[in-house]
């Protein structure tokens, strides 16, 4: 039997702020190349020379304004706002990488699956079966309000028209049998039609003929990431996630995320294995523990008190700006927001006992140490069965990620805990066999 290994995967934006607000304020954070292949060729190698599993991008369809009813705080004080679409982005990573995974964030409430599935297909083809694909529903007017829609529909209908788009997405990815393309010059016969079939999917929120115009790929479909806490969210990921992505403010968060997901999945036929759990983390690191320390309080001296709050204004769907206490919130609240986000705050308000105005303008918690240190605490995760492995999320770009390959999966690698060299040649082989 494989001895088990932990997973790692890059959080990224096509921008320089991620989860915390202030490192592209950093002396070390390049902002010259936000537009140059250059930086996104850079970050894939780094990752691949680190034999992370995959990098994905986070994404939001327009310009945050919730925080103050308009978008001024977002663009002036550096908010995370994707600045190229990352389906454009993606191929230039391939052509430097041979293994790492790629993956893109699309909406089911917002795209239509026949588009999904050609586009994410094309993709999984021309990286020889390396494409993830971070399912969301969406959690923001401003991005229905850019589709055409008035607003974003309720959280239950959201999953249920996703669960509609994944069944329409696997149909088509399964409309072409293996072999049917030929391409027999002597015979005259390109494709074998007999083995290209109609989808004709069609339910309550979507529909869709088929079949699509490419062959069935690597993967036959891409690798699913999702992120949902809510209990909707959570039985959408136990039926259909290969990683779940969750931010829990505790070990002991994760660790009853962890069991409550993964004893879900039974009902779907689903050993739990079948999914990875991976909470996410932030990471400064120094020589010693005194000079990571020294590096993290520079850090947080760059974040505007504002900043934080706006970055959770997007987050948790709500004008924290017009919001002081925890009973505002709940009655303010609508459909907009991240369930995950709204937990992690009310357990960083349990359990640290201050109050919702003094959580949300808190940042969030990083793992500070020597290499040594912060391995010790991924170690501590992993073993005690609260997660299967890492979604890793860049303060300073691309240094925190060069400063991770190079100091801490060694480290790791040392201990056993994660692979030296990728095993399969597809993401969900490396998933299988880490």
């Amino acid at each position: 039997m494989t001895e088990r290994r932990m997973h790692l995967v890059a959080f990224l934006k096509t921008g320089p702020t991620a989860n915390h607000p202030g490192s592209w304020r950093h002396p070390e954070a390049p902002l010259h190349d936000i537009f140059t292949p250059e930086r996104y060729e850079h970050i894939a190698r780094v990752l691949e020379d680190a034999r992370f599993d995959a990098c994905f991008y986070a994404d939001t369809f327009g310009l945050p304004d919730i925080h103050g009813g308009n978008f001024d705080a977002y663009l002036r004080l550096g908010g995370q706002i994707s600045y190229l679409d990352p389906l454009v982005v993606l191929p230039v990573m391939a052509r430097v990488t041979k293994h790492l995974g790629l993956g893109a964030t699309l909406s089911t409430t917002l795209l239509h699956p026949y588009w999904i599935a050609r586009t994410l297909a094309s993709l999984d083809l021309l990286t020889g079966g390396r494409m993830a694909w971070n399912i969301v529903t969406s959690a923001t007017n401003l991005e229905a309000k850019n589709f055409g829609l008035d607003a974003i529909p309720g959280k239950a209908e959201r999953y249920d028209r996703a669960d509609e788009v994944v069944e329409a997405c696997n149909a088509l990815w399964e409309s072409w049998d293996d072999g049917a393309f030929v391409m027999d010059k002597e015979e005259g016969i390109f494709v074998d039609p007999s083995k290209v079939h109609y989808t004709n999917y069609e339910g309550t929120w979507v529909k869709t003929r088929g079949p699509l115009a490419m062959p069935r790929t690597p993967q036959v479909r891409p690798v699913f990431l999702q992120a949902g806490a809510s209990d909707r969210g959570r039985e959408f990921a136990a039926r259909w996630a290969e990683m779940v992505f969750c931010t829990p403010h505790s070990k002991a968060d994760t660790l009853a995320f962890t069991n409550d997901l993964k004893s879900r999945m039974a009902a779907y036929g689903r050993p739990p294995e079948a999914c990875k759990v991976l909470p996410s983390f932030m990471t400064v690191i120094g020589e010693t523990e005194s000079i990571a320390q020294e590096k993290f309080e520079y850090l947080q001296s760059l974040i505007e008190p504002e900043a934080q709050r706006m970055l959770n204004s997007a987050l948790m769907g709500v004008d924290l700006a017009h919001i002081g206490s925890h009973e505002d919130f709940k009655a303010a609240q609508g459909n907009q927001g991240s369930k995950g986000s709204q937990d992690r705050v009310l357990q960083l308000m349990e359990q640290e006992r201050i109050a919702f105005t003094d959580a949300v303008a808190k940042p969030r918690a990083l793992l500070v140490g020597t290499p040594t240190m912060i391995a010790d605490m991924l170690e501590d995760y992993f073993t005690a069965g609260a997660c299967d492995g890492f979604i890793i999320s860049p303060t300073v770009h691309p240094r925190m990620f060069e400063e991770f390959g190079r100091l801490v999966v060694p480290e790791l690698q040392r201990r056993g805990l994660f692979r030296k060299e990728y095993a399969g040649t597809t993401l969900r082989e490396n998933l299988a066999n880490p």
